[in-house]
């Protein structure tokens, strides 16, 4: 099996978000264009970050995102050039729609991935998170990028919206002929921060599908890696930021290394023209230093609602990193 992006220690990863721009309008999008700039990319730019960070490490993961990244008319060279740099491993993430004849551009061996991006078992559930039409268009792409010969994985963002479905995702995994489940859980950010905090799950309803959902999907030979998102209060508490590299780029040259940072000019890196730079103090850095009884200190800083507090006034469990995931094998 091929290597994709790794949510584990010790793993150098980055998320390359080369335009802001996309098709849909899904109800739980984190982009903040605020915070995170409009612009499109262009090629040498793209080039020359990438070099920054081959730069830094050699075997570093690289995934390009946007908005929908294949809205970028070159990506195909965005990619040959991280190929050429030798990354360890590429990824696309795309909702599906595979703009730019992106598929004829590129052969499979110049993408290590293709991540499509499905919230639903059911047209019905889908199409009322990421827009009308987008069940049809992500499930057409992924049958042509597999017939194609593409190496597929899937991303599924878990919120009360859909969670009702995770059990059954396995049979239509499996008759897509997809690699690799990524089961993320729900951030109220960007332009879903205002609207949309319903959809955050509670530590019941998170326990009592997700870690079952994937181990039943993983026995049918499926890769799947999820978030444990809840730890006991006996349970270890890692950030990433401490034990791994990740790097989450945005066309107005931020560089953040952690994802809920990133409505905020908090930013611990940031390219001036082609050249990666650290920031001033007080940012995102001085934060991962802290200890507290939560667990991740920045969801207890920007997104509370998911912690409980006992009547002492301490939390319940602990919030642990969404950078470091649970991997299941079969």
């Amino acid at each position: 099996m091929k290597k994709t992006v790794s949510f584990s220690k010790n793993s150098t990863n980055v998320f390359f978000h080369i335009l802001t721009a996309c098709n849909l309008k899904c109800r739980h999008c984190y982009i903040n264009p605020k915070q995170h700039g409009k612009e499109i990319l262009s090629l040498p730019i793209i080039e020359s970050w990438l070099e920054a960070f081959a730069e830094k490490s050699s075997t570093a993961n690289v995934v390009f995102l946007g908005g929908e990244p294949t809205m970028h008319p070159e990506l195909s060279q965005a990619v040959k050039k991280a190929r050429h740099l030798g990354y360890e491993s590429i990824t696309i993430d795309t909702n599906g729609y595979l703009f730019n004849n992106i598929l004829e551009k590129l052969n499979p061996d110049d993408a290590d991935y293709l991540s499509f991006s499905l919230d639903g078992k059911t047209r019905q559930t889908n199409d009322a998170i990421r827009g009308n039409g987008s069940y049809d268009r992500c499930i057409a792409g992924i049958r042509d990028a597999v017939k194609k010969k593409f190496n597929t994985s899937l991303i599924f963002t878990v919120s009360r919206e859909n969670i009702h479905e995770l059990p059954e995702m396995g049979p239509l995994i499996s008759d897509l002929g997809i690699e690799r489940l990524f089961i993320q859980v729900i951030g109220i950010r960007g332009k879903s921060a205002d609207t949309e905090r319903r959809l955050q799950l509670s530590q019941k309803e998170w326990l009592s599908v997700v870690p079952a959902a994937a181990a039943d999907i993983a026995n049918l030979g499926v890769t799947v890696t999820y978030p444990k998102v809840f730890l006991s209060s006996e349970e270890k508490f890692e950030c990433a930021a401490r034990v791994s590299e990740n790097y989450f780029i945005f066309p107005n040259g931020r560089v953040y290394r952690c994802p809920l940072c990133e409505d905020y000019p908090i930013h611990g890196l940031q390219f001036e023209g082609n050249r990666l730079i650290s920031t001033e103090r007080i940012n995102e850095n001085d934060l991962f230093c802290l200890d507290i009884p939560e667990g991740c200190v920045m969801n207890k800083l920007i997104q509370p609602d998911n912690l409980i507090y006992d009547d002492y006034g301490m939390p319940e469990y602990k919030i642990a990193c969404c950078l470091l995931k649970e991997e299941i094998h079969n």
